[in-house]
């Protein structure tokens, strides 16, 4: 059985079940595929991939995005980052098609959806949080009805072939695991062979491997012109992918630049963390801390002490020192390179993963 099914203006996803992973893989290479056809230009091949200007969007009293700012050029890998509640999933929404602003401008590509919304179908892709496709077809056939969406894209036989699911062609999707799934989901996501994509938390849920495959092929897909938008609660992925990282919070922008920038924010390039025995009664004297040569900020979260220092050499003796002379004992004492984490929480006073 094969189906012909053709969509005018490419799948069609219900607002309401919000943005869920349709991206995903196994303990597997992918590659792109090197037949893909090349990137069409259009008449706006000046303009950024993605613009946003004064970007508003509020449910009820409750406003998700207030006023945002954002410039994606080409080929870039933006990231797109912060806590629970800080208007990014709304924000990729909107820029998906799927939410209109109240107030604002979108433009992808040099288009707006209000007057080139079946364009733009055909020249994005995305891949949301979750996704369901229809059991009782098989892969093939779930394959090339994604295709049939398209004007242009890859062929079904090399989209099988990137996923590696050469061997469940003819497998019903009800029979593939969940990591043959999230394949499938990638497949689907760059059958079109878009030029603009939108991966939202691409890894979560992979195990380590997997997840530094999926890296190899973004890294791909950025050699081949494509830009990526990525949205991810792993900071070590953020540090690792994306040419430059914006950090929300309330529904605003707070901090835009490359990592190196980012992380410069902090005020020292080295962390230390460490946290006193339960039974101490004796409050950590912080001024002291402080006042030793090298020592830039403190702050405590849940019992452990985190100091931003310039020099670690010279630093961590006198940090012993300031403790010992106290009378506190340590439970635990550590020292790391300061990261983009670093920089979230002394921003938003939260990780990533807070609720």
């Amino acid at each position: 059985m094969t189906f012909q099914a053709r969509a005018e203006h490419g799948p069609r996803v219900d607002e309401g079940h919000g943005l869920a992973v349709v991206l995903g893989l196994e303990a597997c290479s992918l590659t792109v595929p090197k037949t893909a056809p090349a990137l069409t230009t259009s008449p706006a091949q000046s303009a950024p991939s993605l613009l946003l200007r004064a970007l508003r969007k509020a449910f009820g009293e409750v406003v998700a995005v207030d006023g945002l700012d954002l410039e994606v050029a080409r080929g870039e890998c933006f990231g797109l980052l912060g806590p629970n509640g800080a208007g990014k999933t709304t924000t990729i929404e909107i820029c998906e098609g799927l939410t209109a602003p109240d107030a604002g401008t979108v433009e992808l590509l040099g288009l707006g959806w209000q007057t080139n919304a079946a364009e733009l179908r055909q020249r994005i892709g995305i891949q949301l949080q979750e996704t369901q496709f229809p059991e009782k077809l098989t892969v093939e056939e779930t394959l090339r009805l994604f295709r049939s969406f398209y004007h242009r894209g890859i062929p079904v036989d090399e989209s099988i072939r990137t996923a590696q699911l050469e061997d469940k062609r003819g497998a019903r999707v009800g029979t593939l695991s969940g990591g043959q799934k999230q394949r499938l989901a990638m497949a689907c996501a760059l059958v079109g062979d878009p030029e603009l994509l939108f991966l939202d938390e691409p890894t979560t849920g992979l195990d380590p491997q997997a997840r530094r495959h999926l890296w190899d092929l973004v890294d791909e897909l950025k050699k081949a012109g494509r830009t990526i938008i990525l949205t991810t609660h792993y900071m070590e992925e953020a540090e690792r992918l994306c040419d430059r990282v914006a950090i929300m919070d309330h529904g605003r922008r707070i901090a835009l630049g490359t990592t190196r920038q980012l992380i410069a924010l902090v005020g020292a390039e080295h962390i230390v963390e460490f946290a006193v025995t339960e039974r101490e009664t004796r409050e950590v004297n912080v001024a002291l801390l402080m006042a030793i040569p090298g020592v830039q900020s403190h702050r405590v979260d849940a019992g452990l002490h985190q100091l931003s220092v310039s020099e670690l050499h010279t630093s961590v003796p006198l940090i012993f020192a300031a403790l010992d002379s106290q009378g506190l004992n340590l439970s635990e004492f550590r020292t790391h390179s300061a990261t983009l984490e670093d920089v979230f929480v002394s921003l938003t006073g939260r990780t990533l993963r807070d609720e």
